[in-house]
């Protein structure tokens, strides 16, 4: 097991997202040592969560375009204004996260797949 002292990448998503997909073909094709976690089976962690709503915003990690946020109800939906409500959703409703989350080795954190900028934080 690699020690926790080692800054890894770590890619969240879930295995079957198109986007997810591109974004590990991409981040293998460069040789990049990359950690995934897939939402399905290992869940949203919580702390993980906050950390990438503070670093990126919730209207950024909260997925509006998906099939998960449009098969919510009106009421569900009205009811994320906030982080905290955001976070709330996300934390039941992984799918509607925005994908691929990379908590890069620096500590950045970015929501989404850019190949431009993921070169550019490659080196």
């Amino acid at each position: 097991m690699i020690s926790g002292m080692t800054a890894l990448l770590r890619l969240y998503g879930i295995p079957n997202c198109d986007t997810v997909k591109k974004a590990r073909a991409w981040l293998a094709a460069q040789g990049a040592d990359v950690v995934f976690h897939d939402f399905r089976k290992q869940g949203v962690p919580a702390d993980h969560l906050h950390r990438w709503i503070a670093a990126a915003g919730w209207q950024t990690v909260l997925n509006r375009q998906g099939t998960t946020w449009r098969k919510l109800d009106a009421a569900t939906q009205a009811g994320v204004t906030d982080a905290a409500s955001a976070a709330a959703l996300l934390q039941r409703e992984a799918s509607a996260i925005k994908r691929p989350v990379v908590e890069w080795p620096d500590g950045a954190i970015t929501v989404g797949f850019a190949p431009e900028d993921w070169a550019e934080r490659l080196g």
